[in-house]
């Protein structure tokens, strides 16, 4: 790996962060609250929240197997993906290399931050070569991107492909985990200390069932969170969401049911899928959904919309021609679907 500071923006090196009240008497009890500006009244949602959400880092790291200072929170995942680009990718200079197909917003980032985007496909069982992936990138490239648990297409790639990049690249590896509740793969959070140039994505969105609270995560080493931190918007992780979230992390057996029931389900859904005559084919997945390749995805699409179920239509995605993408729902919600399907 690059030394950090060859791998950040120079503007970004020398950045001198903004400084919040909060921080400034950091490591002190205090009663009397007259730095921010704040109106007294209204307690507690009068006061700006803690910038570092130092509280739900301690809680969030136990549960995770990693120390605070390895854990940077983003309004979801996107705030995170975003806040790479404008670390380390100088605008109309370096560029990223990609997994394909995967996430839309690596690449919707990378159109934004005016960052040149290098798609690899995948093969046809939608895993990657890791020497193609290599091949791709240049000097200036400082990001590589892979999503595992991948989406849309469900399936882990393979772990050892992974390590062979992350060996090889000398830049940063952002391995999105958003799905791994999922399945049964050792998460690459617990291989930081043996992996330096990795981030890992997650989300209190998918097995935590929290998508409205906007909870994102990174981990990586300290030294690369603290440059997030110096980055990041002050109070990015507003009182409600840290309340919430502190609030869900008590309960994590619930959870695990939620992921056993959802994985059965999911059994369910992938075997009755198979049996329908507009089914072609049903894609390997370790995630909350599944990708099913269909005889005509845009009339099924129409039809379950008609009928007031809404899958995802992915047939204009790369190498995802005729394909639907189903999230696992409840029971009764599966069974609707597929009661419709066999209408259809």
């Amino acid at each position: 790996m690059r030394k950090l500071e060859e791998l950040l923006r120079d503007n970004i090196l020398r950045l001198s962060p903004y400084s919040c009240a909060r921080n400034e008497y950091s490591g002190h009890s205090a009663t009397v609250l007259l730095d921010a500006n704040e109106n007294p009244y209204n307690n507690p949602y009068n006061r700006y929240p803690d910038p570092l959400q130092q509280e739900l880092k301690n809680v969030m790291a136990k549960l995770k197997g990693v120390s605070p200072e390895q854990i940077c929170f983003g309004n979801g995942s996107d705030e995170i993906i975003d806040l790479l680009f404008r670390c380390f990718c100088r605008p109309g200079v370096d560029n990223v290399v990609a997994i394909e197909p995967t996430y839309g917003m690596y690449r919707v980032c990378a159109d934004i931050n005016d960052v040149e985007y290098r798609p690899v496909r995948l093969d046809d069982n939608f895993q990657l070569d890791a020497d193609r992936l290599l091949n791709a990138c240049d000097a200036n490239t400082k990001l590589i991107w892979i999503c595992s648990p991948n989406n849309p297409t469900g399936n882990l790639i393979d772990s050892g492909m992974i390590e062979k990049v992350v060996s090889a690249f000398d830049g940063i590896v952002v391995i999105d985990e958003a799905y791994t509740d999922f399945s049964r793969s050792v998460p690459f959070r617990l291989k930081l200390a043996k992996f330096p140039n990795i981030v890992v994505l997650n989300t209190m969105s998918k097995a935590w069932g929290c998508a409205g609270i906007r909870l994102g995560m990174a981990f990586a080493q300290k030294e690369i969170i603290d440059i997030f931190n110096k980055v990041k918007y002050p109070y990015n992780i507003n009182v409600l969401t840290q309340r919430y979230a502190m609030d869900a992390l008590k309960d994590s057996f619930r959870v695990e049911k939620w992921i056993n029931t959802i994985v059965e389900e999911r059994g369910r859904m992938v075997a009755a899928f198979r049996a329908l005559p507009v089914c072609r084919k049903i894609y390997p997945t370790d995630a909350n959904f599944f990708l099913a390749k269909m005889d005509d995805a845009q009339a099924i699409y129409d039809y379950l919309v008609r009928k007031g179920i809404i899958v995802r239509n992915r047939t204009n995605v790369c190498m995802c021609e005729n394909c639907l993408r189903v999230t696992i729902g409840t029971k009764s919600e599966n069974n609707e679907l597929l009661a419709a399907l066999r209408q259809y």
